[in-house]
């Protein structure tokens, strides 16, 4: 029986690095997954407003802006001025995309309805961003909130304030997760347009896991949560949209999904239930096209796309 004590202590010491090994072996998996899922892929703008006045002819007036966010850091964003004394909207684009594949949306927005625009780059997008990652939904609500201040900041030549106290929101996916965040804390977002919204930032999280790294399942799943809650120290946080829909009192939401956003519609279908206290509930989420796909979207459809929204948008901020 001593003897094999002995066998088994000393198959158990030379199991042991191999042990260790594999385990430091997941954990810098881990840490890798999640140091890349909180880094989105960039890319050079799909349109600047430069290039986009060398097409169109007239030279348009947006300015590059920047301005700081609550935890101290920059944000920066392009302007497009409006009208003094006419409200704003805030285009906020999705996981993995930047301000430019919904430039031509605002463009379109502020000559129908002579409103001023806001482009953000969430933090961790665009081309070479001044913030390297993205929390998935934590930290960029309080950027949304730190660029309405900014909106807010803004002088008319007149020194009169350029925008009136009435804000609206478009955002798609991470961008109208964000939006809501924001529009929870601040009663001037009267209008928000939020096309396939996830349900919390878990499910985005998930979304990222499955579309972008190819993977999805459950334990993975768990394990990725985990180490992402880990990650962030704490400051990751999971409030369920739901929760965000049922604070927004007295707002006009305009949901928008279809199937080219994936198991994202379904998240968007439920959300509608959330809005007990909105002071108009539109939805549709049986359209051919979504802000996931707007870029490439056909003249025909993207038009009508673009109208819904100017539309709703013009209708709500007067």
């Amino acid at each position: 029986m001593a003897r094999k004590r002995r066998i088994g202590k000393k198959l158990a010491k030379s199991l042991l690095p191999i042990v260790l090994v594999l385990v430091l072996a997941v954990i810098g998996a881990l840490a890798l997954l999640v140091y890349s899922l909180t880094r989105p892929p960039r890319r050079a703008y799909l349109v600047t407003p430069q290039a986009f006045s060398q097409i169109s002819g007239p030279v348009l007036r947006v300015t590059d802006e920047t301005w700081p966010n609550r935890d101290g850091t920059v944000a920066r964003g392009w302007l497009l001025r409006g009208v003094t004394g006419a409200p704003a909207v805030m285009l906020l684009h999705r996981y993995g995309a930047d301000r430019s594949w919904l430039f031509n949306l605002g463009v379109k927005l502020n000559e129908t309805t002579h409103v001023t625009v806001l482009w953000p780059d969430l933090r961790g997008h665009g081309l070479d961003p001044i913030v390297g990652w993205s929390s998935l939904g934590s930290y960029e609500g309080e950027d949304v909130g730190a660029a309405l201040d900014f909106l807010r900041s803004l002088k008319a030549e007149s020194s009169e304030q350029l925008i009136a106290d009435r804000v609206g929101i478009y955002g798609v996916e991470l961008g109208a997760y964000a939006g809501m965040r924001a529009a929870v804390a601040d009663p001037s977002v009267r209008a928000l347009v939020l096309d396939s919204v996830p349900a919390s930032p878990d499910d985005l999280l998930h979304t990222i896991l499955a579309n972008d790294v190819g993977v999805d399942y459950n334990l993975l799943r768990k394990i990725t949560r985990n180490a992402t809650r880990l990650y962030f120290l704490g400051r990751y946080e999971n409030t369920p949209s739901c929760s965000l829909a049922s604070s927004l009192n007295n707002r006009a939401v305009l949901l928008l999904s279809g199937a080219d956003a994936g198991h994202l519609r379904d998240s968007t279908i439920a959300l509608k239930e959330c809005f007990q206290s909105a002071s108009s509930l539109d939805v549709d989420t049986d359209l051919p096209l979504t802000g996931f796909n707007l870029p490439s979207a056909p003249g025909e459809q993207g038009e009508r796309y673009d109208r819904r929204v100017i539309d709703f948008f013009d209708r709500n901020l007067r």
